[in-house]
């Protein structure tokens, strides 16, 4: 089976956003990158999959140079080889149809992405691919199986899971009960090292959009206690003061 999961390296979670230039561009001094968590649930759930019925993993990444120590990590975690192609990742239909324009002649039997990225949250990327290459795809997957060309796949909707089967090719999502993602060991530290990362020029897509400004959330207020002898109080202030009931 050969996969291909795609990578996004996001700002660590615990990391203060900041902006500059008025509040138009995210402010990157001293901020610690890694693989996006969802994307990197896609990678560990490919490698399980060829671990059991063989074949390759490959991850792509759209974004700089400086992108390239988290695409070594991917590598140290296991997959066989990257690609890098060198294209500031401005929004969403860039990445996909740049994605989509080198992985379509390659042959791959799974698309795998996660289902959102943890910094614009846009979740737009695994369906993007998907319509570029006219495959099917499963978004937000809890379970993925394969047997054969056959996929059944596990995915939450309202209020419940829904369970459906496609035949591959075809592109799939990975939320966060997928599997649980793997720690790199010395051994595939080492290995990443001399694995392949290869740099593709861009294809020249135009991005379709642009961020203006940005802004941060309001400072959350000051908590008030209430006595739990004077519950009365509370529910006067909530429909008062919050204006929730």
């Amino acid at each position: 089976m050969k996969i291909l999961v795609c990578m996004s390296v996001v700002p660590d979670t615990t990391t203060k956003i900041t902006f500059t230039d008025n509040n138009t561009k995210f402010n990157t001094a001293g901020v610690q990158y890694i693989i996006n968590p969802y994307d990197e649930l896609s990678l560990t759930r490919a490698l399980e999959l060829t671990e059991a019925q063989g074949g390759t993993v490959t991850v792509i990444h759209v974004g700089l140079a400086d992108s390239e120590a988290s695409i070594r990590k991917a590598l140290a975690i296991g997959a066989h080889d990257a690609i890098r192609i060198n294209a500031e990742p401005v929004d969403a239909t860039l990445v996909a149809q740049e994605i989509a324009n080198w992985a379509g002649s390659q042959g791959f039997d799974l698309i795998l992405t996660g289902r959102e990225s943890i910094d614009y949250n846009g979740g737009l990327v695994g369906g993007l691919i998907a319509a570029h290459l006219d495959l099917p795809f499963i978004n937000i997957v809890t379970q993925l199986d394969v047997a054969g060309t056959e996929v059944t796949a596990i995915r939450d909707i309202d209020g419940g899971k829904e369970t459906v089967k496609a035949n591959l090719p075809l592109v799939a999502s990975a939320q966060k009960d997928l599997t649980e993602p793997r720690i790199p060991n010395m051994r595939g530290i080492m290995a990443a090292r001399t694995k392949p990362l290869q740099v593709v020029e861009a294809s020249g897509v135009q991005a379709l959009g642009q961020s203006l400004s940005f802004e941060l959330p309001p400072a959350k207020g000051a908590v008030k206690l209430i006595d739990a002898e004077k519950a009365g109080d509370l529910i006067q202030m909530l429909h008062q003061e919050a204006k929730i009931i």
